[in-house]
């Protein structure tokens, strides 16, 4: 690197599953919000054939960061390069490699390298970077150890559903519906407390109580990426209720010939030890995902309701 001061970290797992599922498990970077716990979000740019570019929405020790980072495919030696072409402080220069190997014993030796630089060569940027590196490749290679290991469940347990209303009224009135989700105590019926926070602008921090129809309250944490220019809110449930071990989402809002199409899509990952300790002992997958499509969805319908009578009345 051209910074003076340059730290190296190695990190690595043992998979019991084939090199070529572990690889593709790193290569599906639109999954990585559902598979990576402190990942939120990515918005890819394919640039050839092995390399694309990446907008991330990531945690790192406790906060939201975002960066730019080219990677580079080498599917027959299943390895992946990354450098960040845009680094959020106090990263001044972040770069490293993902490589599966595999065992002649069987399974996946996963290796994760970084090389990094804090800006200004600051002491105290690079320990911090160092911790939350160290922090996130653990988490990260624990991930892929669970996701590879049951690759052949994800099909049935990761599913997508979406809801939409079209609204008489302005695309903008009806994003900061969405957007000012503290007001939504006052709005929904469903919301019985909701924590916002927003220190950096269009970065949300929510942390929010939901009444299901039995009347149980639920809470969950989550973090939103709002994108005005876009019309357009993403969020991921750091916290999701017990019967899904990730979900991630997205409002948007798209001017019609019909009115304003508001949509709202979940992505959600079934929590599979946790089905009879909610459902009972007849519990499945199917009912559990028939159960989220109803809670969830129920949930994202009704606010899209109220914020059509709510944009409607003027």
């Amino acid at each position: 690197m051209s910074t003076g001061q340059s730290r190296h970290t190695s990190h690595e797992i043992e998979i019991d599953a084939p090199a070529d599922v572990v690889y593709r498990v790193i290569a599906d970077v639109t999954a990585w919000p559902l598979h990576f716990a402190p990942t939120i979000r990515v918005e890819q740019t394919q640039l050839d054939d092995s390399a694309e570019r990446l907008r991330i929405w990531a945690t790192a020790n406790g906060e939201v960061k975002t960066w730019t980072s080219r990677r580079v495919h080498d599917k027959a030696a299943r390895r992946v390069e990354f450098r960040q072409e845009v680094s959020s402080a106090p990263v001044a220069a972040m770069a490293g490699t993902w490589i599966a190997e595999a065992r002649p014993e069987g399974g996946t030796r996963l290796v994760l390298t970084h090389d990094f630089a804090a800006v200004d060569d600051d002491p105290a940027g690079l320990e911090w970077i160092t911790q939350a590196t160290d922090r996130n490749s653990a988490t990260e290679l624990g991930n892929i150890k669970a996701v590879a290991e049951r690759w052949e469940r994800l099909g049935e347990l990761v599913f997508s559903f979406e809801d939409s209303v079209v609204i008489q009224g302005s695309a903008k009135e009806v994003y900061d519906f969405l957007y000012q989700a503290s007001e939504w105590p006052k709005r929904l019926p469903h919301v019985a407390r909701l924590d916002l926070g927003e220190d950096v602008p269009g970065l949300q921090t929510m942390s929010m109580d939901t009444l299901a129809q039995d009347g149980s309250v639920h809470t969950t944490e989550s973090i939103r990426i709002c994108m005005p220019d876009e019309l357009k809110i993403a969020y991921k449930q750091l916290v999701p209720p017990s019967l899904m071990t990730a979900h991630i989402g997205e409002w948007t809002i798209t001017d019609t010939d019909e009115g304003v199409l508001a949509v709202s899509q979940h992505t959600v990952t079934v929590n599979e030890a946790n089905i009879t300790k909610v459902l009972g002992e007849a519990g499945t997958v199917a009912s559990a995902r028939d159960f989220i499509r109803r809670a969830a969805g129920g949930n994202s319908l009704s606010t899209l309701k109220h914020a059509k009578a709510f944009v409607e009345a003027g």
